[in-house]
């Protein structure tokens, strides 16, 4: 059994494209404030002409925590958390997979991967930036 997350009109786009193997960010169609989480309107000019934008990626950690307790369905402990700054310069929280809760560092470059859970779930991962191809 996986977490799901919660899925509404603000963030279909966003799944929608992890399911795509594309990272999405919302922008306002009115000022292009780009924001993360995605939300109804704009924080910046309070329009609520909604678009996104498909992230290049990549970014670095700009903290995390190491999760070991309680136990996560689906997961195995421990488990890599990270604040993540993209270079579209917004920050997403994220797993990081196959690195060690020794070796995560503040500043590491990160860059996104897709875990296909199902058919109606694809989650971003991030792994280091120079283990992917």
């Amino acid at each position: 059994m996986t977490v799901r997350p919660m899925v509404n009109r603000d963030s279909q786009f966003f799944w929608d494209g992890t399911r795509a193997g594309e990272l999405r960010i919302q922008r306002c169609n009115a000022c292009g404030a780009r924001r993360f989480p995605p939300g109804p309107a704009c924080q910046s000019c309070d329009a609520y002409d909604r678009g996104y934008d498909v992230a290049a990626g990549t970014g670095t950690v700009f903290s995390y925590v190491v999760h070991r307790h309680p136990p996560v369905p689906g997961k195995e402990l421990p488990i890599v958390i990270a604040l993540i700054d993209l270079d579209e310069g917004v920050r997403m929280v994220g797993e990081v997979v196959d690195v060690s809760d020794e070796e995560i560092e503040i500043g590491m470059p990160l860059r996104v991967d897709f875990n296909r859970i199902d058919d109606e779930l694809t989650l971003p991962v991030w792994r280091r930036a120079e283990e992917m191809p």
